[in-house]
């Protein structure tokens, strides 16, 4: 396993927006210069819940790559790859769904929020409700040990982990393993035993770190049993001898809080975006209409910064003289809304015009970008297949 590859990928739903390009691509490109990176276009994961309108996944996964590579992530250093195109994402999530307790599927966190926000889709599918382990495939396919992840994505990554404690328990047992832990609860006298058993059965099939910690600490209080014992009983609460999938550590990463034109977070979903890639003309007319501190009513009423969406754009794009320039102007009314914008309108335009140069490229000739991913599809195909086979021998599937 390399001894630092990260893994991250984007679903393919529709055009990216500046806050596509500060919440996540600019991490990637403080990552590529780190790590050992592949960057997948999720294009199954797309199809969890708009697998009623399938037609537009390509396109927008073609645009997707290019604003990747127009961003600055750098083929030479990435391996950029499409999902559907490594067919052991599928065979790995297969083999992963016979273990998986559905306990474990209804209990992740997103499961009912988002049925609860996308009410205008029926998601009572099993896709939906398994895009999770999917989620565990892609990365442990790949063996990767750093996932790049905000901190309300947390428990989807310690989800892989212990779908990667419970593959490792099952399928990497020492010999003769499941014999020698029989024996060493029997050490442990009827009374502590039966409260073992109970407590793994709780954590095994319910997901319980309640009841993992409880066993642990069970376990470190038992004076009767050897080294030995004591790690095959720990193995078998959670693990085992042999590491086939290694499990994945959370890269938490700073993302910078893109706001949206009206000043809640920028999404698709409240129409408040400025794409990655939008023409100029487009972006000066958003941003010159977007709304202000409504106590501004005249040119010559002051206003207050702080209750004002232009004021979270010059957080993120302005320096401190054009924020201390804005703070004594609009409390003083000595600057209007529209020049209060105008250094926002060129910040953004001089960010965006690199990115809408790099991707001409690719929009001109796109065998260029095509050639890439196909180079990249096949990179992580060898990967895939190195740990699925690995996978297959653990679950005795080598016979042809």
């Amino acid at each position: 396993m390399f001894a630092n590859r990260v893994l991250s990928g984007m679903r393919p739903t529709g055009n990216l927006h500046l806050g596509h390009y500060h919440g996540v691509l600019k991490n990637w490109l403080t990552l590529q210069q780190q790590y050992e990176c592949l960057f997948f276009v999720a294009d199954w994961h797309a199809l969890t819940t708009h697998y009623d309108s399938p037609e537009i996944i390509e396109q927008n996964a073609w645009n997707m790559i290019i604003d990747w590579l127009a961003a600055g992530v750098d083929p030479s250093k990435v391996t950029l790859f499409i999902q559907s195109k490594v067919p052991q994402h599928a065979e790995l999530y297969l083999l992963l769904s016979m273990i998986t307790p559905l306990g474990w599927l209804e209990r992740v966190p997103t499961y009912k929020d988002q049925q609860e926000k996308l009410t205008d889709k029926d998601l009572g599918t099993y896709g939906f409700l398994g895009y999770p382990l999917l989620q565990s495939a892609d990365i442990l396919i790949y063996r990767a040990n750093l996932v790049p992840v905000g901190e309300d994505q947390a428990p989807h990554l310690e989800f892989t982990r212990e779908i990667c404690r419970r593959f490792n328990h099952i399928f990497g047992k020492e010999p003769g393993f499941e014999e020698k832990a029989a024996q060493a609860i029997k050490k442990l006298g009827s009374k502590i035993s039966k409260l073992y058993r109970e407590l793994r059965a709780r954590y095994q099939e319910h997901g319980d770190e309640n009841a993992l910690a409880e066993a642990k600490s069970l376990l470190g209080e038992q004076q009767n049993l050897n080294a030995g014992d004591r790690e095959r009983l720990f193995g078998y609460l959670e693990g085992s001898s042999r590491l086939i999938l290694p499990e994945p550590q959370t890269l938490l990463t700073q993302t910078a809080k893109m706001p949206g034109l009206d000043g809640q977070k920028m999404s698709k979903s409240y129409g408040n975006t400025i794409g990655l890639r939008e023409e100029p003309d487009s972006v000066t007319r958003k941003i010159r209409t977007m709304p202000t501190d409504p106590a501004r009513v005249r040119r010559s009423d002051p206003g207050n910064p702080q209750k004002c969406p232009v004021w979270q754009f010059h957080i993120l794009y302005s320096s401190t003289e054009i924020r201390d320039w804005v703070q004594q102007g609009c409390t003083t009314a000595g600057i209007g809304c529209l020049e209060c914008k105008q250094p926002i309108i060129d910040s953004v335009l001089a960010e965006q015009a690199p990115i809408r140069e790099r991707a001409r490229m690719y929009e001109e000739d796109p065998a260029l970008m095509r050639n890439i991913v196909a180079d990249g599809c096949e990179n992580a195909y060898k990967l895939a297949e190195e740990t699925m086979r690995d996978v297959r021998e653990a679950l005795g599937l080598n016979y042809l």
